[in-house]
């Protein structure tokens, strides 16, 4: 019973899979929108946004409406501050506070770091969705050729057992034919193991389930616009560098965070506004010769501190060493943003000349097979020769495919690196 359970479920989740053949530009709109990771970090964004309305309220007027009737004995005691009455109305509103609002700009500025931090992730997202892709389009190439080698390697494999029974070949020969075949497939099994892999994880990243597969669309993609020199990414990369943005965000909440707390030597002002309807019965005339029942006020409320303790002064002085602390990590991050610009862009010329040598050793090789097959037609060549040469070229076309993967990773890293990832894929 408790077999024939699971296998039902897998038959079930088996056919809830579903297989989406997708283009790189298809997978980059799709996360954008369903990414995981993407969602959670617009959530910090949303909750930051809600924390500047929060840091804003004491700006915002404030009236509070209720009751305080009470039975009153002697003299009319007041009820938290006011006199018993049928009906009260409170008002308040900050009108100055230095150091509230240099608190709200401290947290306006976080949120501004927090979108940032949004558009670090998407970056981060679509480097990995791009890299994903590219691998399992390499994984997809290089299946199709190991598939063609063994269909070559079987007919092979039969014209050797024909040859061998003619006497015009050794039993060895039957044997390499064998094994070359049995390689092949052993190989063909593991690269739809990883190509399996690949397009699963990349459907996770888009946001559907790790039952699910992305399947690569076969289309031609132009190459992208790259930086016309070193130089050029250098200054591409620090101009539109988001980790420096973000650094120098958190310094100037810090900044605010310092004035902030010089502030609180300064005085507050708060409007406030009370008025309370009043029932005589509380109200003995012993106390009280004359009565109105409408009380009111309308003034403001003034606080100047004398003695604030060692708190603010404490809290500026972490302020202020947070951003000598952060002056110090841009400096290091201009370095190492301009030194990692340099670096990928002579990566990306370095696998441009692999990419070239792999090319011209693949035409090189299929020149030979052109030849050989002349030769083996003519009595000159051998089969084993011709199946050398055969396994050599699906070796090189492998390399070639792989060159060009590197080749694509190169430009994906040049670009992320100059900050124009998202629009050049796009």
């Amino acid at each position: 019973m408790i077999r024939t359970t699971t296998l039902l479920c897998l038959i079930a989740s088996t056919a809830s899979a579903e297989t989406y053949t997708l283009t790189l530009r298809q997978a980059v709109d799709l996360a954008l929108r369903q990414n995981s990771e993407l969602i959670a970090t617009r959530l910090d964004e949303q909750k930051a946004a809600q924390n500047v309305r929060l840091a804003r309220d004491p700006f915002y007027p404030k009236l509070v409406v209720g009751s305080g009737a009470a039975y009153t004995n002697g003299y009319p005691l007041t009820i938290d501050g006011s006199p018993p009455s049928i009906f009260q109305a409170r008002g308040i509103q900050t009108f100055f506070n230095r150091t509230k609002t240099y608190q709200v700009a401290e947290v306006r500025e976080t949120e501004r770091t927090t979108r940032i931090d949004l558009d670090i992730k998407r970056d981060d997202v679509i480097y990995r969705i791009a890299a994903l892709y590219l691998d399992a389009e390499r994984a997809t190439q290089i299946h199709e050729i190991v598939r063609r080698q063994i269909q070559e390697f079987e007919r092979i494999s039969q014209v050797v057992a024909a040859r061998v029974t003619e006497g015009r070949e050794l039993d060895i020969e039957n044997d390499k034919a064998a094994l070359n075949l049995a390689r092949a497939k052993q190989r063909a099994a593991a690269l739809a193991s990883d190509r399996a892999y690949l397009e699963r994880s990349l459907a996770i990243v888009l946001g559907y389930s790790p039952e699910d597969a992305v399947t690569v669309a076969a289309t031609d993609r132009t190459a992208p616009d790259l930086p016309a020199s070193e130089q050029a990414a250098v200054d591409l990369a620090l101009s539109n560098s988001k980790e420096l943005r973000r650094l120098e965000s958190i310094l100037l909440a810090r900044g605010f965070a310092v004035k902030a707390q010089a502030a609180a030597k300064l005085p507050q002002v708060d409007l406030v506004a009370q008025y309370s309807l009043l029932t005589r019965y509380n109200f003995n005339e012993d106390f009280f010769g004359r009565f109105n029942r409408h009380a009111g006020q309308l003034g403001v409320s003034v606080q100047v501190p004398l003695l604030n303790g060692s708190g603010p002064s404490a809290l500026s002085e972490q302020a202020r060493l947070d951003s000598i602390k952060l002056r110090e990590e841009i400096k290091n991050a201009r370095g190492r943003i301009s030194l990692d610009a340099r670096r990928s862009f002579e990566e990306l010329r370095n696998v441009e000349a692999a990419e070239e040598i792999a090319r011209l050793d693949l035409e090189v090789t299929r020149k030979m097979v052109s030849l050989t097959l002349v030769q083996f037609g003519e009595g000159r060549a051998t089969l084993t020769d011709v199946a050398n040469l055969r396994t050599s070229e699906n070796e090189k076309w492998i390399t070639f495919y792989e060159a060009q993967t590197s080749r694509e990773r190169a430009r994906l890293n040049v670009l992320r690196q100059t900050g124009s990832l998202l629009s050049a894929l796009r």
